[in-house]
């Protein structure tokens, strides 16, 4: 086989898993955690062990799910970090663009936080025991170590900038998460008065450390 030929079979690969990925965000759009790989085999118009093939299992398939919704995530938070604006409203506008996103899509969200809630359906017996730490604690860990690279690049702590650059990106994911699930399972308040109120939480030090020299600013 040529260069060109097996060139020609990965585009078509890659290509097929994107429209079975697109497949199962429609199934999950409608029933969140309770989306089966049943359902989404026949929402791609396939039968069950052809998605089998492709991802191994519904935790294969959850983990294609959660780097595609993450990717997305953490191009979105970028964003909002390098916005032209003084750093309050900088923090703000993060904190804001993550819960905006939960809030879009809660049915994703769960799906990809609570998979363990969504009780398998008739003919999906397989899928018991999808463990929700071990799938998405892995989601809020890469999560941490984007926003830890993104604070050592930005911000001068003091001794140990990086070690207090992880600390910190871990702990305000850690924050977002567990705020925005309770928020968005109870809503107890406006998306806005939560962001102010945790902005101010995070405000303190943020407040006086100084931006890295040479770096882009926080």
């Amino acid at each position: 086989m040529d260069t060109t030929q097996r060139t020609e079979q990965q585009r078509s690969a890659d290509r097929r898993r994107r429209e079975l990925l697109e497949a199962a965000d429609r199934v999950v759009l409608r029933e969140g955690p309770h989306a089966s790989m049943n359902a989404i085999a026949a929402e791609a118009g396939i039968t069950k062990p052809i998605l089998y093939r492709h991802f191994g299992d519904k935790g294969g398939l959850y983990a294609a799910l959660a780097q595609r919704h993450t990717d997305a995530l953490l191009a979105s938070l970028r964003a909002a970090l390098d916005a032209p604006a003084e750093r309050r409203r900088r923090v703000e506008a993060t904190l804001d663009t993550y819960l905006a996103a939960i809030e879009a899509r809660p049915q994703v969200y769960r799906f990809l936080m609570h998979p363990a809630e969504g009780a398998p359906a008739p003919g999906d017996q397989g899928e018991q025991g999808f463990d929700v730490g071990r799938h998405s604690a892995p989601l809020l860990r890469r999560m941490g170590e984007e926003l830890a690279q993104v604070i050592g690049e930005r911000l001068d702590a003091g001794p140990g900038t990086q070690q207090v650059a992880r600390v910190w990106g871990h702990g305000i994911v850690g924050m977002m998460h567990a705020a925005g699930d309770w928020w968005l399972g109870e809503r107890p308040c406006s998306r806005a008065e939560l962001v102010h109120g945790l902005a101010d939480l995070l405000w303190g030090r943020l407040a006086f450390a100084d931006d890295r020299v040479g770096g882009p600013g926080f």
